[in-house]
């Protein structure tokens, strides 16, 4: 029962927001706030930034990468909100967006790389939310199986975990 009062919240929540998004502002956040996008974006809820709860990046959509990486132990599946999605959703208007970490890691993603590549902010590692104390609550996640050259250093260093904002600039 609780599944579905969940659904039915996110479902009205993805509504409201893609009809205010379409207005140039987008909905206040009704749970506990886990990302805030600053920096060149057209759509605000706040002084110049959007911030998004769980549920309103759900309703964003997600998506599921299931690739190898140097954290885990074989074939992860993670889900979450494609990034170049995200930065469309809030008339995002840069070269580059800088994830920076809960311990205040910075990284900084190319926008190139956002619409080159189906580069995620993950939510969840085979099928469960990510704490804190697990990467989470938000991870940078490029599909590093699809190609050798994400296999590298460059692309492992721009995958920063624990992200609580995004600059774009």
């Amino acid at each position: 029962m609780m599944r579905f009062v969940r659904f039915i919240l996110s479902a009205i929540a993805a509504l409201t927001w893609l009809s205010c998004a379409h207005a140039g502002g987008l909905p206040q956040p009704v749970g506990k706030p886990i990302l805030t996008i600053s920096g060149n974006i057209a759509n605000t809820n706040g002084k110049g930034t959007a911030t998004f709860d769980r549920d309103m990046l759900e309703a964003v959509g997600l998506v599921t990468v299931e690739t190898h990486s140097p954290w885990y132990d074989g074939l992860t599946r993670f889900e979450g909100v494609p990034l170049k999605k995200l930065m469309e959703y809030v008339g995002a208007k840069g070269t580059v967006v800088t994830a920076v970490a809960l311990n205040d890691y910075v990284s900084t993603l190319p926008m190139s790389d956002i619409e080159k590549f189906n580069v995620i902010l993950a939510m969840k590692r085979d099928g469960n939310y990510m704490e804190v104390r697990e990467k989470g609550p938000l991870f940078v996640i490029y599909p590093y199986d699809t190609a050798a050259e994400l296999q590298t250093q460059t692309y492992y260093t721009r995958s920063a975990w624990q992200v609580a904002k995004l600059i774009v600039e």
